[in-house]
């Protein structure tokens, strides 16, 4: 039996833990499968995934900069991907490419396995952020059932090609105070980068960071010492990697203990 090959690819790619995640569901589920990073530059993308196609992998992950640019490759794309607008995970079967996106699956399920209290009524959703991955969580609100999502942005052009409410950034302090749920989705707070400069003081919202470079980010950080509750990022990468590898190698793969501590380390 030939074994089930899948990767990444992006651009750069060597720093991704994707290999990590599915190395270990594998090994773990005793699959005859291998996973490995592949860096294509943009202007190679489709003669590359064209060979790669040809060389028999089922599917891949795919990151920055081919999120947008692989739509046009493939033969069939998903609901969910069409509505974000982006791309994240292919299959191949038959020769022919499907596209989707696991992202908004991520957001929601690391959401829901870390505060497993929430619901959508527990009131508006302020999102901190209007680039990729603000499309995914604010269709996976939405999808949730989040009746008021109202997003703030540097940018307020950006912010409004969303859909929801906006409000300038300026005033996000002020938006704190009603929100039921804070989820930043920019890379304010990363490590090499300048923190979120944002007062969580008379807020009761549920803190969501998607950053995990560090886990706990200034942000985070201030959300605890407020007592307030806090979702880390690094479920999100972990569970949005689930049902890509559902769909190469026919296993929803959970997400351990072991997992999180390896990915954990090399992320620090």
């Amino acid at each position: 039996m030939i074994a089930i090959k899948a990767a990444v690819i992006g651009h750069p790619v060597k720093h991704s833990l994707s290999p990590m995640i599915h190395n270990h569901w594998l090994k773990k589920h005793g699959i005859d499968g291998s996973y490995e990073a592949i860096d294509i530059a943009p202007e190679k993308l489709q003669a590359t995934l064209s060979q790669l196609i040809d060389q028999g992998y089922a599917g891949f992950n795919v990151t920055i900069p081919h999120k947008i640019a692989v739509m046009d490759i493939c033969d069939e794309i998903g609901a969910v991907a069409q509505a974000i607008g982006a791309v994240n995970t292919i299959r191949i079967d038959g020769g022919k490419v499907y596209g989707t996106n696991t992202d908004a699956f991520g957001f929601i399920e690391n959401l829901r396995d870390q505060q497993p209290g929430w619901n959508a009524a527990h009131g508006p959703a302020l999102v901190l952020g209007a680039g990729g991955a603000a499309k995914a969580i604010v269709y996976a609100l939405r999808e949730a059932g989040v009746k008021d999502i109202v997003v703030t942005n540097r940018t307020r052009e950006k912010a409004e090609e969303l859909g929801e409410t906006v409000v300038d950034w300026q005033e996000r302090n002020n938006a704190v105070q009603n929100a039921g749920l804070i989820v930043n989705t920019t890379s304010l707070g990363m490590n090499g980068q300048d923190p979120l400069e944002i007062d969580l003081s008379g807020s009761r919202a549920i803190v969501y960071d998607i950053v995990y470079r560090p886990l706990m980010t200034p942000l985070l950080r201030q959300a605890e010492d407020l007592g307030l509750p806090v979702v880390t990022g690094l479920g999100m990468l972990l569970h949005q990697a689930r049902p890509a590898f559902k769909g190469w190698f026919k296993i929803l793969p959970g997400v351990d203990n072991e997992l999180q501590d390896m990915v954990l380390k090399a992320a620090q």
